[in-house]
């Protein structure tokens, strides 16, 4: 398991798309992609000029991004409140006044500083401002009548062998981080 899948609620955090021109050659990559990668047919799909869908396609796994949002918040808050115990445990070991003669006070407020900004950290994770290049591009290229295909891969590698295909097939390929 790698550490984005530990804050993620999503099955597949890695995405690529691709545009192409026609919708032959689309479907000719996504066979090729499937078969080269060992992909279940879900995780490849085929959006033509015109069809509705695409949004949905993009971004398939609503329960997923729900997850993302609950453990990313719990674990990064928790990771800020630890990180704010081991600043206060420092601060009081080098016996500096303001900590030492109020240690509750101070411990309160730096542990609890510590978990708000984890919990803004979270709020980051769940933004996935990595998606955004990937979902404008793609719906830029189907409003302009090109055919996108999407992949959902499950790890960063098969993410780059996914995007190496693609373009190597004449695609133009953008992909999450």
């Amino acid at each position: 398991m790698n550490v984005a899948s530990g804050l993620t609620g999503e099955a597949s955090d890695h995405k690529v798309a691709a545009a192409f021109d026609g919708v032959e050659a689309a479907q000719a990559a996504a066979a090729g992609v499937r078969e080269r990668l060992a992909l279940g047919i879900a995780q490849v799909r085929v959006v033509e000029p015109g069809q509705t869908g695409l949004d949905r396609a993009l971004e398939p796994e609503d329960r997923g991004i729900f997850r993302t949002i609950l453990r990313s918040h719990l674990w990064l808050g928790i990771a800020g409140a630890v990180l704010g115990a081991l600043a206060f445990a420092i601060l009081l070991a080098m016996g500096l006044p303001l900590i030492a003669q109020s240690p509750l006070m101070a411990a309160g407020a730096i542990v609890g500083f510590g978990a708000v900004a984890g919990l803004f950290a979270g709020g980051l994770v769940s933004l996935r401002p990595d998606h955004d290049p990937y979902v404008l591009e793609a719906r830029e290229a189907h409003a302009a009548g090109r055919t996108v295909l999407l992949v959902h891969a499950t790890s960063a590698e098969q993410c780059a062998q996914a995007q190496e295909l693609l373009e190597a097939a004449g695609g133009d390929t953008i992909r999450t981080l």
